[in-house]
């Protein structure tokens, strides 16, 4: 592989192209991520379960009884989020779209919704519209960059766009050195330099 600097990149032009087609979907490898929730309690549950990757129809029930307590607007906004990532799990895209949706109407600051609901909208295959949610959620500081990157890469590819999916899934990984879902997918991309001109 042609290892990529600055000054490669101005002096060549850069042509991607795939090795082989991905074996699985792209809907099945984005990836929503949790919001934090203050305190103990249901909500809290919710979060965790959310966060850890824990059996999603084992703890909707907690996102639920929390949505029917007393919150704060921060946690509820938290807690519709949390429930969408449980419910994105469970394949449920349009009912995870709805609550990522609602947590954004109480809350419009939490970049990590907007890249949760650009997942919905990749399994939707709405790459452009994902890429727009995705784009403002890291704008907003999405607390794990390097999956929202990653996603970000995914629909750029559904699109054609190689060269903003390569960059995308190169910039993963220098976020996260060990996130190994990016450096796969690289694998699958072949650099190709042609001097500029040409």
């Amino acid at each position: 592989m042609f290892p990529l600097t600055e000054g490669t990149l101005m002096k060549h032009q850069l042509t991607l192209a795939l090795l082989a087609v991905a074996a699985t979907s792209i809907t099945s490898q984005a990836h929503a991520g949790a919001v934090t929730v203050l305190g103990p309690g249901p909500a809290q549950t919710c979060y965790m379960a959310a966060d850890e990757g824990l059996p999603a129809a084992d703890y909707l029930s907690y996102c639920s009884m929390a949505l029917a307590s007393l919150l704060s607007d921060r946690d509820r906004a938290a807690t519709y989020v949390n429930r969408g990532v449980l419910k994105l799990s469970l394949n449920e895209a349009n009912g995870a779209q709805d609550d990522f949706n609602a947590g954004l109407a109480i809350n419009d600051q939490m970049g990590e919704a907007y890249v949760d609901r650009g997942v919905t909208l990749i399994v939707q295959k709405r790459y452009a519209e994902a890429i727009a949610d995705i784009d403002k959620g890291i704008a907003l500081g999405s607390k794990e960059a390097h999956v929202a990157y990653y996603d970000r890469a995914m629909a750029d590819e559904a699109l054609g766009n190689l060269q903003g999916a390569y960059s995308d899934y190169r910039q993963a990984l220098a976020i996260e050195p060990n996130f190994t879902r990016a450096s796969d997918e690289l694998k699958r991309f072949k650099v190709v330099t042609k001097p500029s001109g040409t």
